[in-house]
């Protein structure tokens, strides 16, 4: 049985047999000593997203230590709040933190549990998953929005809708129109300055369904 770490666009924990391209934890360990999960989800401010491999490292997954946590790609891994890790991917975690929209210092860059208060904030109100009302022609790519139920990532002028697998079908990206929004404001602020995350191949050239209808985006 696959344990329960696979992490979905909404931010949930699912046990599914697809493997993800990104590792990430939520601050420490929160899986029960048989490997299940009870109500918690996180244990601090600090949702980190990794590399797979760092140093030679073995991990004994929901063993002693962490919770390991497994993303499609980055792209999804912001869908759920979590920011670059410090320690395995630092290039990516700075060019993240140049980016941060908001700033207690001019002269010097965010540091990690300033962005992790703010995206605590942002992605939970109480145990429920916040959602943010955008213009979607304001949405820069890499943003994940919520269609008729479905995570849709935006990726130029198209909408690639996410699965566990990859990203299996491709609409045209509508104009004029409010969505809901799942990743964070401030990581869309992000990606709307520059940065460009990880996306898993199967973005490059999305499978399209026939007689496949844009979603009713309203």
């Amino acid at each position: 049985m696959p344990l329960q770490n696979r992490v979905d666009a909404f931010g949930d924990l699912i046990a599914v047999e697809a493997r993800g391209t990104v590792l990430g934890n939520r601050g420490g360990r929160f899986h029960r000593d048989d490997r299940t999960l009870g109500k918690r989800r996180h244990v601090s401010r600090q949702w980190i997203c990794c590399r797979l491999e760092f140093n030679g490292r073995h991990r004994d997954v929901w063993g002693k230590y962490y919770t390991e946590l497994f993303f499609l790609d980055e792209v999804t891994a912001f869908s759920a709040g979590h920011r670059p890790c410090f320690e395995c991917r630092r290039k990516d975690a700075e060019a993240f933190a140049a980016l941060w929209p908001y700033r207690t210092a001019p002269d010097r860059r965010p540091r990690a549990a300033e962005m992790d208060l703010s995206l605590q904030s942002e992605r939970l109100d109480g145990r429920l998953r916040r959602k943010h009302p955008m213009r979607i022609d304001e949405l820069p790519d890499g943003t994940m929005i919520e269609v008729d139920g479905f995570a849709w990532a935006v990726c130029g002028e198209n909408l690639l809708r996410w699965s566990f697998t990859g990203y299996r079908e491709k609409r045209s990206r509508p104009v004029g129109s409010e969505v809901s929004v799942l990743t964070p404001p401030s990581i869309v602020a992000v990606l709307r300055a520059g940065y460009v995350p990880q996306w898993h191949p199967t973005a490059g050239q999305p499978l399209v369904p026939k007689n496949s209808k844009s979603p009713s985006v309203k």
